[in-house]
């Protein structure tokens, strides 16, 4: 079973997939971590993330890892667990831009078919109903309005990073939101068989339990499902 749940920053869908996964005994790949530990890697490396030469220089001597440790994925660059230093602001907006290049998608959606090919897994990510698994039994659309996403990314980082703002945090998403949208290689929008839940107003249990009825129940599901009971 390949289940893809794609959307925006901030719509909830790392959470939802993660959870998903643990409920019901599915391997959880996070592809947003993979994308995050290239621009790390190349801001450490003091190239600019939207260098498509740069970026390419560095990931053809990058050595990337996905291991599961206790039901938990970490990420490793050159033998090193980044898992816990790509969570900022900077990582998330070099993500962005790393993962417009054609070049970095192709070698991490190989890497990604490859750890999905011996397992039943839940993949979150932007493109994973369109581009990665079109194929994929059960697809996911989730999405939140500017305000709310932002809100959750700031509340989620503040600690962290007490300089932040949210006013910073709706800057980031609408950048990354336009960019991920608008790249020409595998862009961030919804496939056309996918189902749609907005999760403005939903908590992570709510989103998961809709998720899970479709699941279980794939003729009853309607198209689109909303934040209302």
């Amino acid at each position: 079973m390949r289940i893809a749940i794609d959307g925006p920053g901030g719509a909830g869908k790392s959470t939802a997939a993660k959870l998903l996964a643990e409920k019901l005994k599915l391997t959880y790949i996070d592809t947003g971590a993979m994308y995050r530990a290239v621009a790390l890697k190349v801001l450490r490396t003091g190239f600019r993330t939207d260098d498509e030469g740069e970026v390419l220089e560095v990931l053809s001597g990058l050595s990337l890892k996905v291991t599961y440790q206790d039901g938990e994925q970490n990420v490793l660059i050159d033998g090193e667990n980044v898992t816990g230093m790509i969570r900022t602001p900077e990582v998330a907006k070099g993500a962005s831009d790393v993962s417009a290049f054609k070049g970095v998608r192709l070698r991490l959606v190989e890497l990604q078919r490859e750890i999905a090919s011996g397992s039943d897994v839940v993949m979150d990510g932007r493109d994973i109903g369109t581009f990665v698994f079109p194929d994929a039994e059960f697809k996911f659309y989730l999405t939140a309005t500017e305000e709310e996403r932002a809100r959750r990314r700031y509340n989620e980082l503040k600690a962290g990073l007490p300089g932040l703002t949210l006013e910073k945090c709706l800057s980031d998403l609408r950048y990354r939101d336009e960019n991920d949208s608008n790249r020409e290689f595998a862009p961030l929008k919804k496939a056309d068989d996918a189902i749609l839940i907005d999760t403005t107003d939903m908590p992570p249990d709510r989103v998961v339990r809709t998720i899970e009825e479709i699941i279980m129940a794939p003729c009853v599901g309607a198209p689109d499902a909303g934040g209302t009971e």
